[in-house]
């Protein structure tokens, strides 16, 4: 896969569909490579007309690291953040957006239309913050702007911040336990699919401290809803699952509520994660939005 120099460091990516297509900027979640973004699912986009790009966060995959930050005491700063003190992070999402700013800077891509996941989401809303012009429709998927209230319920933090076994086929199914805790409940639960993009992912990078540091800046960052509602123009989608344990459906309302002019769909029974029964579906929807921006 190729890489770039975006914002100071390197970015893996690759992309799907016709350079001259109007592109498709997706964001993966916290300590997720851009592999989680399934083949199949980034296809289909593409076939809708559109070039498709993925990438590895800072920090992930096979993108540059930042080791000289140290590792950060992730059970710490969730104390600290429930106690309404305040968290330093090695970096803040605001940092992320930046990266995913200087990719498109790096394709020459003018403006995308962007599509980010959980933490992927964050750094989204961060992106038209910063600089709406370069995104021409939003689309914020099982994500959150930052306020506290909005909380994952206790069995979902315990299985996200349990430590990772050291080898690899462990790590595997400790992603599988994972995701039993956190995404959709059977019959829509994608334990194939899930298998094998972690273990995909593990072939590609075994580096764990990277999931701390963006931990972090998730924890550390501010509250988006009064800046998001000064934020117009840009056709934004919501999407939410209304099983998710980890980022509560609420969270996804309350991200509709912010953005003038959102559309909220919400998908029933599906957790936090993208299980591929509903991909026709996402995709549809989409789609429609990014027409809004005519696209």
């Amino acid at each position: 896969m190729p890489r770039v120099h975006a914002n100071g460091i390197e970015l893996e990516y690759d992309t799907f569909g016709a350079d001259a297509d109007p592109a498709v900027l997706l964001v993966m979640g916290l300590g997720c490579q851009l592999v989680h973004w399934d083949d199949d699912f980034c296809r289909k986009i593409a076939e809708q007309g559109f070039r498709v790009v993925r990438f590895d966060n800072r920090d992930i995959g096979l993108s540059t690291k930042m080791r000289d930050h140290g590792i950060p005491d992730v059970a710490k700063m969730s104390a600290l953040k429930l106690m309404g003190l305040p968290v330093r992070a090695p970096y803040g999402l605001e940092d992320m957006a930046d990266d995913a700013l200087g990719l498109l800077d790096a394709l020459s891509i003018d403006a995308a239309h962007v599509m980010g996941a959980s933490l992927g989401g964050m750094v989204a809303q961060q992106m038209i913050l910063r600089q709406p012009d370069r995104v021409r429709s939003l689309c914020s998927w099982m994500s959150t702007t930052g306020e506290a209230y909005y909380r994952p319920t206790w069995k979902a933090t315990k299985a996200m911040l349990a430590r990772a076994p050291d080898e690899v086929p462990e790590r595997i199914e400790h992603t599988v336990s994972v995701m039993r805790v956190i995404g959709s409940p059977p019959p829509l639960f994608d334990e194939d699919g899930i298998r094998r993009r972690a273990a995909r992912a593990l072939e590609r990078n075994t580096e764990r401290a990277g999931f701390a540091r963006q931990f972090a800046a998730v924890v550390a960052a501010k509250p988006r809803t009064k800046a998001l509602s000064r934020v117009t123009g840009i056709p934004t989608l919501v999407l939410h699952g209304e099983r998710d344990p980890l980022v509560p459906l609420a969270a996804g309302r309350a991200t509709a509520r912010a953005i003038a002019g959102a559309r909220l769909h919400t998908f029933a029974g599906v957790g936090h994660d993208m299980p591929r029964s509903i991909w026709r579906e996402a995709i549809g929807h989409f789609v429609a939005n990014t027409e809004r921006a005519g696209s």
